[in-house]
């Protein structure tokens, strides 16, 4: 496998608390008290898709509440990359592997938290919300990332943590590899290779 694009938010970097809390207060303070599990469900998809697929109602007045929230210094200090994950993306550039990002972030968040927390350079190409029309689980950003990749789906990989990234990856035509070192173990897809730490992905790219 000579080609690995990432999801970003559970896989390369924990931010799931500071998305989830963010919402949970912003809906409780509008009288809407969600479980957190209930919410995270919706994880790892664009902001507006959760908020439809929650059945909330006044979307853009959530949308315009939880985005700031989400910049306050309580959510912010919830965020890190997971462990190892730098070694293994410089090793995986260094052995010439052409490494790619696409995410629902858009770019003032890619901007915040991938830049910020110093991965950015990791990678040749990033493909974030406002590059395409459909967010996952449809196909247009890893399609996207390999056009800009000149890759093939045989030569590709697309390693995410949620069911959209497991269907994306599916309609794409291309391998998904679960990202496994975030401690979570999935019940609603089946990954094509998982990774129990980032260093395992270099077995792919010798494979």
């Amino acid at each position: 496998m000579k080609n690995f694009i990432f999801d970003i938010d559970g896989t390369l970097l924990d931010t799931e608390a500071m998305y989830i809390k963010a919402l949970q207060e912003v809906l409780h303070e509008r009288g809407m008290n969600r479980p957190y599990a209930e919410l995270a469900k919706t994880f790892g998809i664009p902001s507006r898709d959760a908020l439809i697929r929650l059945g909330i109602k006044d979307i853009d007045g959530v949308l315009a509440e939880w985005t700031p929230k989400t910049e306050e210094q309580p959510y912010q200090d919830t965020v890190a990359v997971y462990a190892g994950v730098k070694d293994a993306l410089g090793k995986l550039r260094d052995a010439g592997a052409n490494l790619a990002v696409m995410t629902s972030k858009r770019q003032f968040e890619f901007d915040r938290d991938v830049v910020g927390h110093g991965l950015a350079p990791y990678f040749s190409q990033a493909i974030v919300a406002e590059d395409i029309a459909h967010g996952k689980p449809a196909p247009d950003g890893i399609l996207l990332a390999m056009k800009r990749l000149r890759a093939t789906p045989a030569t590709t990989v697309y390693v995410g943590d949620t069911v959209y990234d497991a269907d994306a990856s599916k309609a794409a035509h291309v391998t998904f590899g679960f990202a496994g070192w975030n401690g979570k173990r999935p019940t609603d897809f089946t990954a094509d290779v998982s990774f129990m730490t980032p260093q395992a992905m270099l077995n792919l790219l010798k494979a």
